[in-house]
């Protein structure tokens, strides 16, 4: 069983929930090969309710889980703040998800979310299970936190977004405080749309429906952790389109509708698999000068001008890395037709 352990069924927190967005998410992500995610919607994303709402409706149970028609399996789940700094994931039924929402109303807000040992306080009185998410990212300071409060922790997300800009560091880290915990380390891609499913998995060796069962997969280390080699160019198109997204929201936009147009071909591609085809992406190491990293850059441009493709986005990572994406010659810029 292929399971995303962090993502998301909105393209942002303070965007309208839109049931032809999710519905294109969830159809994307089985696209993508996964079997199952974990839904670990911001606690304080605008219409939490209504989202959970749409999914009981349109989906039947199975075990702990919900089941939609297309045969993605969710567990339902939450992404909470906390007052230190940094998110906490929760995952359990759709009801104690939702209960736990309406208890954290009063902590939605920057200056009021609750801190760390408090939260687990809360969680403490319900059967789910609780991870640190993105441990590492910046901004966050989950690590630098007592440890017999850490120890509370179910497990640790080693996080997509995290892994495709610098892997070396994420897993070190992760698996690291991992070890230290005594916490089996599991994976979320932290998308908010299609593009990214599939950049890290987690496969079980076997099927689950119930949490119980996930816990005890998750003990006895019963999966391995996939990175997909075009890992860093999913998560760098993602934030191309997620930014667009918004920008034609903010101007007035029908995004949903722009997304989806030309969607309804059922014998099409997977939108993943149409960016693919047309953009490729280039990861290079250089010395923290700018003089050298302009000429691996140069470098890897002219070789892959050689193979018709021109260079249409770099971005400079905080690890002596470059990510480079390239767009084959004459495709032009919409990546959505």
């Amino acid at each position: 069983m292929k399971l995303d352990f962090h993502t998301h069924g909105k393209l942002a927190k303070r965007l309208p929930f839109s049931t032809q967005y999710t519905d294109w998410l969830f159809e994307e992500a089985r696209n993508a090969g996964l079997d199952a995610i974990c839904l670990t919607e911001h606690f304080n994303t605008l219409q939490f309710d209504e989202l959970y709402g749409y999914l009981l409706e349109t989906s039947r149970r199975e075990g702990d889980t919900l089941l939609l028609p297309n045969g993605l399996r969710i567990f339902p789940g939450m992404e909470t703040d906390i007052a230190e700094g940094g998110h906490v994931l929760s995952l359990g039924t759709a009801e104690t998800i939702l209960e736990l929402n309406r208890r954290l109303a009063p902590h939605k807000q920057p200056g009021h979310f609750l801190p760390f040992e408090r939260l687990m306080d809360l969680f403490q009185e319900y059967d789910i299970l609780v991870g640190a998410a993105h441990p590492y990212r910046e901004g966050g300071h989950i690590p630098a936190l007592p440890l017999e409060q850490l120890k509370r922790l179910d497990f640790l997300d080693l996080n997509g977004k995290d892994v495709a800009e610098d892997r070396q560091r994420a897993e070190t880290l992760t698996h690291t405080l991992g070890e230290r915990l005594g916490k089996p380390v599991v994976s979320g891609s932290d998308t908010h749309q299609a593009v990214q499913y599939g950049c890290i998995c987690t496969d079980f060796s076997a099927g689950i429906t119930t949490f119980s069962e996930l816990r005890r997969q998750m003990l006895a280390g019963a999966y391995r952790i996939t990175v997909s080699e075009r890992a860093a160019f999913q998560v760098k198109t993602a934030g191309v389109l997620k930014r667009a997204l918004k920008e034609i929201h903010a101007l007035g936009g029908d995004y949903v509708k722009v997304l989806l147009s030309g969607e309804k071909d059922k014998n099409a591609r997977s939108f993943n698999e149409r960016i693919a085809v047309t953009h490729e992406t280039v990861v290079i190491d250089y010395s923290p000068r700018a003089d050298q990293m302009a000429w691996k850059i140069r470098e890897a441009a002219d070789d892959m001008a050689r193979k018709g493709f021109e260079l249409v986005s770099a971005t400079a990572t905080g690890s002596a890395k470059a990510i480079l994406i390239f767009r084959k010659k004459g495709t032009g810029l919409n990546f959505l037709s």
